[in-house]
């Protein structure tokens, strides 16, 4: 049987984009996986994980990254629709776009609700071909699956990738989580100014208690625009 491991990073900062991968394996990807050290992406070096990052999407049969920008994640929330649930679709996206659908596939799925049953049923809703399909969604899956260990590695990967972007083109913005220093010390030296710029999200609490002017403003786009 096929298996597909997914995975998210950057579901929690103030600023740049939300992650997800996917990475469809085999028995001989999955073997690959553990032989090379594939492991939860936590528990790896930056440099590590940008080097196993290249041998994971050799040895994979596919893999998928869907990135999900602020503008997005605010337009979601305010459209009433959760971060748990805009998480299902992206979910689902990499699923649609990595099911093969004339074969038998387990999908293995880090959940990212307390509620992996009521998760589960969430995304079922926006799977386009379920008939094939063996669905999981676990907590600390990543730690548990070598395909999902993987998919931790790709989205981690591209979400610092998004990340270093922005170093360079606004200098010491931090992790983009709200505890870090670094991080509180940019939104509040440039916040204000950058407030248009995109890299951030408004709908945090953070920001709203710092501009509070800002968490009112009319949305200008909407799910459907990306």
């Amino acid at each position: 049987m096929l298996t597909i491991g997914i995975d998210d990073a950057g579901r929690g900062p103030l600023i740049g984009p939300m992650i997800l991968a996917g990475v469809l394996a085999d028995e001989n990807s999955e073997t690959t996986f553990k032989k090379i050290g594939v492991k939860d992406s936590k528990m790896l070096l930056h440099e590590k994980r940008i080097k196993l990052s290249k041998l994971i999407e050799q040895a994979s049969l596919a893999f998928h990254v869907v990135k999900t920008y602020p503008e997005q994640i605010d337009s979601a929330l305010q459209d009433k629709i959760n971060l748990n649930t805009l998480e299902a679709m992206k979910t689902a996206e990499i699923i649609n776009a990595l099911n093969s659908e004339d074969k038998k596939i387990k999908v293995i799925v880090d959940c990212p609700s307390t509620n992996t049953f009521a998760w589960r049923k969430t995304l079922f809703g926006f799977i386009k071909h379920p008939d094939n399909l063996e669905v999981h969604c676990e907590h600390k899956a990543d730690a548990n699956h070598a395909s999902v260990s993987a998919a931790s590695i790709l989205a981690k990967v591209a979400r610092e990738e998004e990340v270093s972007k922005l170093k360079k083109q606004y200098g010491k913005i931090g992790s983009g989580y709200p505890s870090d220093p670094d991080t509180k010390m940019f939104l509040q030296k440039q916040g204000k100014q950058l407030a248009n710029s995109g890299i951030f999200r408004k709908s945090w609490a953070t920001w709203k208690s710092m501009f509070p002017e800002y968490s009112k403003e009319k949305k200008q786009t909407s799910l459907g625009d990306y």
